[in-house]
């Protein structure tokens, strides 16, 4: 089964810089690794996507929203459930909870580590 989701490319937590933009023909029998293998290809080339969002080092996907569900307060990233949200990369997208109309943020997991024990804005 093919569905659409929305990526938050997370290029800066502080400064948020987010650039969000939808994929088209997700399989949901496909792994986590498989997805950010094919957000790693096509983020080179994906259009609306200005240069430093293209050589960031994104490593980690989380659900942040789900259409029907509740959004976060904070605009950059929700701090709650990383356990359940983090997609591990061995499990298929259709076993995570991914399903049409999701949002994932994909972020590099150092940086949201760092992030989250001091949430500053800088902007």
């Amino acid at each position: 089964m093919t569905i659409i989701v929305t990526v938050r490319f997370i290029r800066n937590f502080e400064y948020r810089s987010i650039k969000t933009l939808p994929i088209r023909d997700v399989d949901t029998t496909s792994t986590t690794a498989q997805f950010i293998a094919r957000l790693l290809e096509e983020v080179k080339t994906l259009k609306g996507l200005p240069p430093p969002f293209r050589s960031h080092g994104y490593d980690t996907l989380k659900i942040s929203h789900q259409a029907g569900s509740f959004k976060a307060n904070d605009i950059v990233i929700n701090f709650d459930g990383d356990e359940e949200l983090i997609l591990k990369s061995d499990v298929t997208l259709g076993d995570s909870g991914v399903v049409s109309e999701t949002e994932l943020s994909f972020f590099t997991l150092g940086e949201y580590v760092s992030y989250k024990k001091n949430p500053e804005k800088k902007w």
